[in-house]
């Protein structure tokens, strides 16, 4: 069944290769023509996948399913990312299945990529958390960390601010004890007060700063503390002008992510709604 396989898309590849150069030398056929054609190649590779990891499945070969199921899953990524995903699921239950909780874990963690291309940042968040628990089991604390980051920023994203919060703070109280990842505990930290930030809460923010720099005693020395501490002194102010400097100057020294720059931008609309407030009384 392999030998049939790999004959098939070689098969395929070879039809599509002299397909295509001869559009290419005649002319008279688009491009869009030549990427239908790869559609097609594609759809029906990845059902010949989905095919043999059946019958390895019948024979009770059961990794070797996974493995066909993702390599179904590949053919499918690009033309049509739900039914990748219904393969890639299949795959993570069978590598569960047999122990192979690595295996589980990274494929769980490029479905919630995928719905992150997708835009689904609910259903993201659901198969990150999924395969932080995966790679926790096997120890794999890097992997697990880079899971629940994303968990974080997504339920940031989607105004959940507490939990992402105490991911973000629980990273950090984590990696703080570590010479290998410890240089990232102010990053994680200044995500932390971005979300308290975003609450809206001063006290709270404040009172987290202050924690942040017994957690870590060189916070203090940081350019992110003292980024948090110039936000909040014009949140507090209701001063629009300042905030904005503030990030410019920061901003110049470190450029500031896609993400942060969401949650900022929100935190500064607020002020500009309590600024006309203040200018109304």
């Amino acid at each position: 069944m392999v030998d049939y396989m790999t004959q098939n898309e070689k098969c395929k590849n070879k039809q599509a290769d002299n397909l295509i150069g001869g559009w290419k030398l005649s002319g008279s056929v688009s491009e869009y023509a030549a990427a239908e054609f790869h559609q097609k190649t594609g759809d029906q590779a990845g059902s010949n996948y989905i095919e043999l990891a059946e019958c390895h499945l019948k024979t009770g070969s059961i990794h070797e399913a996974a493995a066909a199921f993702v390599d179904a899953a590949n053919c499918y990524k690009k033309i049509s990312p739900i039914q990748s995903i219904s393969c890639l699921e299949q795959a993570v239950n069978l590598f569960s299945t047999v122990g192979r909780l690595s295996m589980a874990g990274r494929y769980c963690k490029e479905v919630g990529e995928i719905y992150e291309q997708l835009r689904d940042f609910e259903e993201s968040i659901k198969y990150f958390e999924k395969a932080a628990k995966f790679f926790l089991h096997e120890s794999s604390i890097t992997s697990a960390n880079q899971c629940k980051q994303k968990v974080a920023q997504f339920s940031a994203q989607l105004k959940q601010y507490t939990k992402a919060i105490e991911i973000f703070e629980e990273i950090a109280g984590e990696a703080v004890n570590s010479n290998l990842l410890r240089y990232g505990v102010r990053k994680h930290l200044l995500n932390a007060g971005i979300c308290h930030l975003c609450r809206g809460d001063l006290v709270a923010v404040t009172k987290a700063l202050q924690q942040y720099q017994n957690m870590d005693p060189t916070f203090s020395r940081t350019h992110e503390n003292e980024l948090l501490t110039d936000l909040v002194a014009a949140y507090g102010e209701n001063d629009v002008e300042k905030f904005t400097e503030v990030l410019k100057d920061y901003d110049s020294l470190s450029p500031l992510d896609s993400w942060k720059i969401i949650l900022l931008l929100r935190v500064k609309e607020d002020l500009k709604a309590k600024e006309g407030i203040v200018n109304r009384t």
